[in-house]
């Protein structure tokens, strides 16, 4: 297998810097585990772990290997296991607030070139949910298409009705109905994968995104998990990320259901996902109006005349507030960890410094 087979092109050519004269190799990250990482280089899959430097220099999650990740490899042990030395420039990076209440990056997965969102056509069908996601997608810059699972249980006059609804919020990508059953529009998915290409599925837990990745490796090759009739919702069986290589080229990575979708200093995405909202504000009386209760507001007004939904205009209001809560909570936390940096590191040269007073001060010498 070459590189480029696993996504390595003239852009990761550019940004790669070292070459393979200098003892290392280029692999690319197809695992993350508690403890390490499993990368893929030409030959095969290699157990990894990162170095101290890495590990301990790193200021927040996002400075740790991700799926999908291209690093610089040392191998030991006749490639039985390697060394991450480096993580080269990423040119996307799914990311996320960490669930819960800690306000931190949780990173999902990197170089994507198009991510797949799944919603199911039974109860989990939301739009305001699709709105996260596709905020999400577009705030890293990734292509996303909509795959409507489970088309076999409703009819099509109900399956038109529940596109135009989605194409009321986003008419620019692709969305494409399938039936993991009956098979019907798998095809269409697979014509959208491109050799060398990266792509990932996201969606909440029982929508069928592996019985999916099954489906196009063509092998019963991960778990998956019955669907509860009372509520639709299936069991958590993706525990990991991980990459998976298609013989028929392209590589898709799947994720486990999120049931939470934080956002973080999204402004971009939201932008993007909510054109609709942005364009009618240039019409708003202030430029700098938050469209709540400002006279002139044109985006208020759309609301009221009903050319703009309440519902997709909450949610805009809810996500925007969101995002800056939590970007702000998340400056506030780096300046104390910056602060406690220092202070440690001046508390440690205080300790040395006591223990060899005659050793000069760089600070004043």
């Amino acid at each position: 297998m070459e590189l480029k087979d696993l996504g390595f092109d003239d852009w990761f050519e550019e940004k790669s810097g070292r070459t393979s004269d200098s003892g290392y190799g280029l692999a690319r990250v197809i695992a993350v585990n508690r403890d390490n990482y499993i990368v893929r280089n030409e030959e095969t899959e290699i157990q990894a772990e990162i170095t101290g430097k890495i590990r301990f220099g790193a200021e927040s999650n996002l400075a740790l290997p991700a799926v999908g990740d291209w690093v610089h490899i040392q191998v030991f042990d006749d490639g039985a296991m390697a060394v991450i030395h480096e993580i080269l420039p990423r040119k996307s990076l799914l990311k996320r607030k960490t669930a819960g209440k800690k306000i931190d990056y949780q990173p999902i997965a990197s170089n994507i070139d198009t991510a797949f969102i799944v919603q199911s056509l039974d109860s989990n069908f939301n739009l305001r949910r699709l709105e996260r996601y596709l905020t999400m997608v577009n705030d890293a810059g990734i292509d996303p298409v909509v795959l409507l699972s489970k088309s076999d249980l409703i009819s099509s006059r109900i399956l038109k009705q529940k596109i135009s609804e989605i194409r009321s919020i986003d008419d620019k990508h692709d969305i494409i109905a399938f039936s993991n059953t009956t098979g019907k529009g798998l095809d269409e998915v697979r014509k959208l994968i491109r050799r060398g290409k990266t792509y990932c599925l996201l969606g909440s837990t029982g929508v069928g995104k592996t019985t999916l990745l099954n489906k196009l490796i063509g092998e019963e090759r991960y778990a998956t998990g019955a669907v509860r009739e009372k509520d639709d919702k299936g069991r958590h069986v993706t525990t990991r990320r991980h990459l998976t290589i298609l013989e028929q080229g392209g590589m898709i990575i799947d994720n486990p259901g999120m049931r939470e979708l934080g956002s973080i200093g999204v402004d971009a995405g939201l932008d993007e996902t909510f054109i609709d909202i942005i364009r009618l504000s240039e019409e708003c009386r202030f430029k700098d109006c938050r469209h709540m209760d400002e006279p002139g507001c044109a985006v208020i007004e759309a609301v009221k005349k009903g050319d703009l939904s309440k519902k997709r205009y909450e949610n805009y209001l809810r996500l925007r507030k969101e995002s800056e809560y939590h970007e702000m909570s998340y400056l506030e936390k780096r300046q104390k960890d910056k602060a406690f940096g220092k202070m440690v590191k001046q508390i440690m040269k205080e300790i040395k410094q006591s223990k060899n007073p005659t050793a000069p001060d760089k600070n004043h010498s």
